[in-house]
């Protein structure tokens, strides 16, 4: 229990690093919060900062997901082999890492939306689905240019593609919150879609 609880926890700090407002800091000496849309994530640091910045920041979410999810179980093997064993765990250290990035403890609590971050944890434990589900948000992206609307699609899918795949029931409980988490992260942009005032990316 103590290595599970000790996993959960790097996890989570892992998660919580925020990298787009670090980068806002160190290139502009700005606090990305304060311009754009004020969402600590690389779409942000994209149209904020600049677009190579931003694709660094995108680059390190998704690392800090992927990280969590292989590097994290792969030293605590060493030290607790029941504890990787356990079916459960690895979905659980990408919760962890999601939910650091989301609500991330260096900025009271208030971080990105997690795409990128879910995108990187995806990619430890279910690749097939992350392929289908960037499928889905490239097809969306590329037919409306908005990239509030292609990820909130994209993670509408991915339960629905956990079901279809034959995943685990707490998978597709992990993904169908995933979901909730990622629409509701959304909800600004999906009143700005609604009203026509979102910003597109050409």
């Amino acid at each position: 229990m103590t290595y599970f609880l000790g996993g959960l926890i790097a996890a989570y700090l892992l998660g919580s690093i925020p990298t787009a407002y670090i980068f806002g800091k160190l290139l502009k000496n700005i606090d990305i919060r304060e311009y754009g849309s004020g969402n600590v994530g690389a779409t942000n640091v994209f149209r904020s900062v600049g677009k190579i910045p931003g694709i660094i920041v995108l680059l390190l979410d998704l690392l800090k997901g992927l990280a969590a999810v292989t590097l994290i179980p792969m030293f605590l093997e060493k030290l607790s082999p029941a504890t990787v064993e356990s079916s459960s765990f690895c979905i659980a250290l990408g919760a962890a890492v999601i939910a650091g990035h989301v609500w991330t403890v260096f900025l009271r609590f208030k971080g990105g939306k997690g795409v990128a971050t879910t995108a990187g944890v995806m990619a430890g434990l279910s690749p097939w689905l992350l392929l289908a589900s960037f499928i889905v948000w490239a097809v969306v992206f590329g037919v409306w240019k908005y990239v509030s609307l292609a990820s909130i699609v994209a993670s509408t899918s991915l339960p629905i593609f956990a079901v279809i795949g034959g995943e685990s029931f707490y998978f597709i409980l992990f993904c169908a919150v995933l979901c909730t988490v990622g629409v509701f992260g959304h909800r600004s942009n999906i009143r700005r879609l609604i009203r026509g005032e979102e910003k597109k990316i050409l």
